[in-house]
């Protein structure tokens, strides 16, 4: 591997980018890691995959919600006919600990800052005990996602920081709790 360049500012966490380039520019989702403002996910874009601009903010923890202390983009987004399906973390902070969950949002095809969507509730939390007792506690955070010709999604996610984990999802249920079931992006 030859490396190439330093494509974020220190504590720029959870990138991922679009599987194609949408209008000519790469598009990747974000979440930058700042005491200053909440830990949301932000939208950049780049022509070479080095230099990212045009960022901005399109989506915001929830106060009093299971994703309000900070959320951020887990699997690349999946392509589907009604918009970009992004599979993201949100950590609830409980008195004892931090409960990693994950939800779901929809990103119109031609421009993926504009939010379809976004689940009200989450489509997994911590429940099983290699997700709930490990290096870290009560997580499950997504790094992968594989549509099939089935209709399903391959989830896929690591438990409490020390395994990880496969799981299935219908793609057209997913994009219903968007379209249906949703909450305030902002």
């Amino acid at each position: 591997i030859e490396r190439i360049a330093l494509i974020t500012q220190a504590d720029l966490r959870n990138i991922v980018i679009f599987p194609e380039r949408i209008n000519g520019r790469y598009v990747r989702l974000d979440r930058p890691h700042s005491e200053i403002s909440s830990w949301s996910i932000w939208i950049s874009y780049s022509t070479d995959l080095i230099y990212w601009g045009d960022s901005k903010v399109v989506m915001k923890p929830l106060t009093y919600h299971w994703d309000e202390l900070k959320i951020g983009p887990g699997a690349p987004p999946i392509k589907t006919p009604k918009g970009w399906l992004s599979i993201y973390h949100g950590v609830f902070k409980n008195m004892s600990d931090s409960v990693y969950r994950l939800g779901v949002a929809l990103h119109d095809l031609s421009d993926p800052s504009k939010l379809l969507g976004v689940s009200d509730k989450w489509i997994l939390q911590p429940d099983e005990p290699y997700e709930i007792s490990g290096y870290v506690s009560n997580v499950v955070f997504t790094c992968g996602a594989v549509p099939e010709e089935d209709g399903t999604l391959k989830i896929y996610w690591g438990g409490a920081d020390t395994v990880m984990c496969v799981g299935e999802a219908n793609i057209d249920e997913l994009i219903d709790l968007c379209l249906n079931h949703s909450r305030n992006p902002m």
